[in-house]
């Protein structure tokens, strides 16, 4: 049915899939943005000693113990796969049944090898890390042809301070888990696997405040052993003074929110006095406005780990463009400022993995410079699939700039 879709037999634009689930046909559309083949298998980026090495540091191996014992035999008794993957889709353990787990090589369902949506097409992991929430995928349900005799479930797994996906579980098989108990399955052993990680993690310091706003829209705050979803302008609030713990006067704190000039101060005395009733007296202060106590953010924490040179911890803690709806003027800066940063070091390290989870991620599929810099930095065996993603984004780019310049408009860059 996949195939018919791609064709153009399905309006993209339209909205209409036909019989498909919006779900579905929502991740298709998004493979198909991110120029996913629908032949080949997913692309192997780890070997045997790198694999060892990186899931050991990986937070996620604290909760293998209580995954595998809730959905170990399950697996291998019903001839099914267990398998955990990061935040990436780089799959970290696949484990189960002899058989299956020989089956599944031929299309690369391996530890080491990435899953995410944007590499391997639509599928539960990859999925599931997409659009954060419980996703089960139905054989023809795939995006690509050679993984349509599979059926798959996953959910994903969050850090339980920061509350960002930092991986998912999944299980594989044959056409017995096209049932609804397998995604109330794995769910429970997510729920089961986030409890035992915040069993084990350090506890937050008191009167400690942790803002996490990368990768999404609404911000979330941690204080006093509660966390809470923030509006967009409250998140665009926080996240400046976040970064100015000076304090910022109100004049300038208006110039920063506010695209539109004529926004009265009354409009952001309003806006904070809501925010204060929000989070208690004692957090939020004024003359100048500011933030009591330290503030742990993830944005900030990024900056950090580039200053001091640690390229790899610094792209392992970005989750996404800071506040990316966000069109606060001051907000905006912060966000470019950051990913150009982290860009750049990537660029100059010319690590393949790290360039991989860039290029690869929603807001770096169309980043040519990235995409040059891998097809520079993967193994020969590598280059061709990543060859013939480059060689797309510029004939689409090439194509963009002389269709603007034809109708006088600038070029696309």
């Amino acid at each position: 049915m996949s195939d018919a879709w791609v064709a153009g037999a399905v309006d993209a634009g339209s909205g209409e899939a036909g019989p498909v689930r919006p779900l579905v046909a929502a991740s298709w559309r998004r493979s198909v943005r991110a120029r996913v083949s629908l032949e080949g298998a997913a692309r192997v980026e780890l070997d045997e000693e790198e694999l060892a090495a990186y899931r050991d540091g990986h937070p996620l191996s604290a909760a293998m113990p209580v995954i595998r014992e809730l959905m170990g035999t399950y697996a291998t008794d019903g001839e099914h796969l267990l398998a955990v993957c990061d935040s990436a889709g780089r799959m970290l353990w696949v484990e189960g049944h002899p058989g299956t787990l020989r089956k599944a090589r031929a299309m690369n369902f391996v530890a080491g090898a990435r899953w995410s949506e944007s590499a391997a097409g639509t599928n539960a992991p990859g999925t599931a890390i997409a659009v954060d929430r419980p996703v089960q995928v139905v054989a023809a349900e795939h995006f690509r042809r050679p993984v349509r005799a599979w059926t798959c479930a996953a959910a994903p797994l969050h850090d339980p301070l920061s509350g960002r996906v930092i991986g998912a579980v999944d299980i594989t098989g044959g056409d017995r888990l096209a049932h609804p108990h397998s995604l109330g399955f794995v769910q429970a052993v997510a729920r089961a696997a986030e409890s035992q990680l915040a069993l084990l993690g350090p506890p937050e310091r008191p009167g400690g405040i942790r803002l996490s706003a990368l990768g999404r829209d609404e911000a979330v705050l941690s204080l006093a052993g509660r966390r809470v979803r923030l509006s967009r302008r409250h998140s665009e609030i926080l996240v400046l003074l976040a970064h100015r713990p000076e304090g910022v006067g109100g004049e300038e704190l208006l110039t920063l929110l506010y695209e539109d000039e004529s926004v009265t101060p009354v409009t952001l005395r309003a806006e904070l006095s809501r925010l204060r009733a929000l989070l208690g007296p004692d957090v939020l202060r004024s003359r100048p406005y500011r933030l009591a106590g330290v503030v742990d953010a993830d944005f900030a924490t990024v900056d950090r780990r580039l200053a001091s040179g640690a390229v790899s911890a610094a792209a392992g803690e970005y989750a996404g463009p800071l506040l990316p709806a966000s069109l606060a003027p001051g907000v905006v800066r912060l966000r470019e400022r950051l990913a150009d940063r982290l860009r750049a070091a990537l660029v100059d390290r010319g690590d393949p993995g790290l360039l991989a989870d860039w290029a690869y991620s929603a807001w770096g599929e169309e980043d040519v410079v990235v995409w040059r810099a891998l097809c520079s930095a993967v193994p020969s065996p590598q280059l061709p699939p990543v060859r013939a993603r480059l060689d797309s984004l510029e004939a689409e780019l090439t194509a963009g700039a002389t269709g603007s310049q034809r109708t006088g408009a600038h070029p696309r860059r």
